[in-house]
């Protein structure tokens, strides 16, 4: 088996030829490197860390020769974010602000490597994870399946490494869709855990009760895997929870499961046409697997986005305050306006997006109280071009950007529940289309056993980008 076949494969089957001794961890990460520096051109990573890695790999194979396995994550190399601290590597948060060696892991990152990860480096993102930057430090993040295009905000590294096989597995961070979103353009999975499921120490913040750490890879088994990993209450973060974490098992079928698509998501051009017939295909596909599918509403739907957006934009600019009042030059000129503009959002106003916050967790709740998880599309449209320039030049632009862009995930950051990515498609123009999974709090494992079920009688996750 060649270099980059093995690369192309899913974390699940590396893990299973390692543990059976036919794969070395020396040779699986070396292969990564490679690839990783031959397409260096798509900017995943901002630092590779090769020797590292390296001697991290030749550790786990003399584990695995002696019989020590930690587990399904020995020996995988695997990439992070540069929003985590990981000891030993700068954290640039992707700007020109901050460029500092970590002196401690982040917890996510702490315990991949206690399961026996290897960690190939740290992932390109937008600046300081905000999106929507035009100028980037460590250069354009380029979408795998079309350099032309966005990988995704803000987690576009972790996109780009993943779909085009340059690590195992990935971590992104997900405060308004930041998972989700370049998992989806980038045709790969990603998980939004349950708020408080994975611990954030160590993770640079945007919004504290929005913000979470979550696996993005090539299938939902993947996922599951990574997230097992990674789950579970630390001391270290207050608001992580003590509950226990229950393994996925999943099942043959979906007997009795209802399945409620969120109506609003694709009704009234909420969702471009494209992606509308790849979420209703993937419905049927569902059915076929012994699911209901029921209607579900939420009313505030639309305005999802906007409500995220405006209360994060406002705790971020809270945490950035010190640097804009120093640095002000330092920042792309969009992510400054952004930040800006969030500062003067009035208290009396901050609190009535509160108030919208609370009646879209209502909402979402009662809709998941009718039906096991609830689908939408993940995106509203397939990747668009890179952008050169920034702001809007008409209504209808800003319209379309927070109340159908970004609708489709804020009302789950806002409810603090499990959502996760999966690809469901390509448009004629082969850009990967993906549905939304959403779950009640803590029932990751529903999410994924809808995903796997889905993934078992379709093959849109085996494809690659022809790079």
């Amino acid at each position: 088996m060649g270099a980059d076949e093995l690369t192309l494969r899913s974390a699940a089957e590396l893990s299973a030829l390692m543990s059976k001794g036919e794969l070395s961890p020396v040779e699986l990460t070396q292969a990564f490197i490679d690839r990783s520096r031959r397409f260096e051109r798509l900017n995943a990573y901002i630092t590779l860390d090769a020797e590292g890695a390296l001697a991290a790999a030749k550790q786990a194979e003399a584990e695995l020769v002696r019989g020590a396995i930690r587990g399904p994550l020995h020996g995988l190399p695997v990439a992070v974010k540069d929003q985590f601290d990981a000891k030993g590597l700068p954290t640039t948060l992707g700007g020109n602000i901050m460029n500092e060696v970590a002196v401690e892991d982040a917890t996510a990152i702490a315990r991949l490597r206690e399961a026996g990860a290897i960690l190939l480096g740290k992932l390109n993102l937008s600046e300081y994870a905000l999106g929507g930057n035009i100028t980037h430090t460590y250069g354009v993040p380029r979408n795998p399946w079309d350099e032309t295009r966005q990988a995704g905000q803000s987690s576009s590294g972790s996109g780009i490494a993943v779909a085009a096989s340059l690590c195992a597995a990935a971590l992104g961070g997900d405060t308004a869709g930041s998972i989700r979103g370049p998992a989806a353009w980038c045709g790969i999975v990603g998980l939004r855990p349950t708020w408080g499921r994975v611990s954030r120490h160590g993770a640079f913040p945007m919004a504290w009760f929005m913000d979470t750490i979550g696996p993005m890879t090539k299938t939902v088994e993947d996922t599951a895997m990574v997230f097992q990993a990674i789950a579970g209450h630390d001391p270290r973060d207050a608001n992580s929870s003590t509950r226990p974490l229950e393994p996925f098992a999943p099942h043959e079928d979906l007997r009795g499961l209802r399945v409620g698509v969120v109506r609003e998501s694709i009704d009234n051009g909420m969702s471009g046409e494209d992606a509308t017939n790849a979420v209703n295909a993937a419905l049927r596909v569902l059915e076929t697997a012994g699911a209901t599918v029921v209607d579900v509403s939420l009313p505030l739907f639309e305005k999802g986005g906007l409500i995220s957006n405006a209360l994060s934009d406002t705790e971020a600019a809270h945490t950035h305050r010190n640097w804009l009042r120093e640095r002000p030059q330092d920042y792309d000129f969009a992510t400054r306006r952004r930040l800006l503009a969030s500062s003067l959002i009035p208290g009396a106003a901050y609190v009535k997006l509160w108030r919208f916050r609370m009646l879209m967790r209502r909402d979402v709740m009662a809709a998941l109280g009718r039906a096991d998880v609830l689908v939408t599309p993940a995106q509203a449209d397939p990747a668009p071009k890179i952008a050169t320039e920034t702001g809007f030049t008409s209504k209808e632009a800003v319209m379309r950007q927070f109340f159908g862009l970004r609708a489709h995930r804020g009302p789950f950051n806002l409810s603090g529940v499990p959502a996760m990515s999966v690809p469901v498609g390509f448009t004629d123009a082969s850009l990967p289309l993906s549905m939304q999974v959403v779950g009640r709090p803590f029932e990751e494992n529903m999410v994924f056993q809808v995903g796997h079920a889905y993934q078992q009688r379709t093959d849109w996750h085996e494809r690659r980008p022809p790079l």
